[in-house]
């Protein structure tokens, strides 16, 4: 009985719980909400927030955040519809590698300054984020690049369908899966939770926290690299403003699901629901004839809720023995598993 009292009281089951009653409310209202194709079509509109919120975890699970990954997204997706108005013939799957990479880049520069300088991380994406937007108005001249400039190949991935689910779905499982495999089931990925939990345990252990933190920021660029090009394609538009302010709705996913701050703890599930949450809310309210401004005050509300929730937590102690607890066993995991554990490889 008590295991299943502590099973429900866990913040992803709780979450989980709130999305089904969500869902089961507004259907209520509105019963064309609860057909398939209309909970694909939320699911694929939350996807890119998704994919965006597990890159987040990431940074955010080693004590940092990246306020830049949607000034990234926005400069790789102005580049690749740039590059695809000028050479329309150019493979598309080379300008998806290329947004991956070029956001990668972009992610490792963040990491450089927070692991080699140490800049406090807030600090340098703030700067970055206002680097790279400046760099997309540089790049196209404040002109858009619309859809009737981009090919019919460009513009068709995040469309298809496979088993009557759009690509863009299968691209955020896909992404899930990975981030499932490597935060469970590899050493390195076990880095990111000792790194941020105990960071003075992992450094005497040989764990180099600052090229795990670089890691962090390496994995979250090239996530909104590929964000960049779903975006743009998906949308058949790129501009200087794509996806501005979309930054706080990634980590207010993350802290909705649950991720800590405090950095340590955390789930792929949290930071899922988190997101698919906040997709529910921008996508159903207006369903039921909510106003937008509503819809911004009822998310800032739940943000609010959420960090106060968070916080409290954070100042009990089974809390930090949990973050205690998450940040030794990753050690011990990494320890076992990586023959190399100093250079953070």
């Amino acid at each position: 009985m008590n295991s299943i009292v502590e099973f429900l009281k866990r913040r992803e089951v709780l979450l989980g719980i709130v999305v089904l009653c969500m869902i089961a409310i507004i259907g209520s209202i509105n019963p064309n909400f609860l057909q398939i194709r209309n909970l694909i079509s939320v699911y694929n509109d939350t996807s890119i927030l998704i994919i965006l919120a597990l890159g987040q975890m990431l940074v955010i699970l080693t004590r940092c955040i990246d306020l830049s990954v949607a000034a990234n997204l926005a400069l790789t997706g102005m580049v690749v519809g740039l590059l695809n108005a000028a050479f329309p013939g150019f493979p598309v799957e080379g300008l998806i590698v290329l947004a991956v990479l070029m956001g990668a880049c972009l992610g490792a520069i963040n990491g450089a300054f927070v692991w080699l300088l140490g800049v406090p991380a807030i600090v340098v994406t703030l700067g970055t984020m206002s680097i790279y937007r400046g760099s997309i108005f540089l790049l196209s001249g404040g002109d858009w690049v619309n859809a009737h400039q981009m090919s019919p190949a460009f513009l068709a991935i995040p469309r298809q369908l496979f088993l009557g689910v759009p690509v863009l779905s299968w691209m955020s499982l896909i992404v899930i899966a990975l981030m499932v495999y490597i935060t469970r089931f590899r050493p390195f990925g076990r880095q990111f939770f000792a790194a941020g939990g105990n960071p003075r345990a992992a450094f005497y252990t040989g764990i180099n926290v600052g090229f795990v933190q670089f890691r962090a920021f390496v994995i979250s660029g090239a996530l909104a690299g590929l964000c960049g090009y779903l975006w743009v394609s998906r949308y058949a538009v790129a501009y200087t403003e794509v996806a501005n302010g979309f930054e706080l709705q990634v980590v207010a996913a993350c802290v909705i699901g649950g991720i800590s701050i405090m950095g340590g703890v955390g789930t792929v599930a949290g930071a899922f629901l988190g997101a698919l949450f906040l997709g529910i809310i921008s996508n159903s309210l207006s369903i039921i004839g909510v106003s937008q401004f509503w819809q911004m005050a009822i998310s800032g509300a739940v943000i609010i809720i959420a960090v106060i929730a968070n916080s409290r937590s954070e100042k009990k102690p089974g809390r930090i023995i949990l973050r205690e607890a998450v940040a030794a066993d990753a050690i011990d995991e990494s320890a076992r598993g990586d023959t190399r554990p100093a250079t953070g490889q």
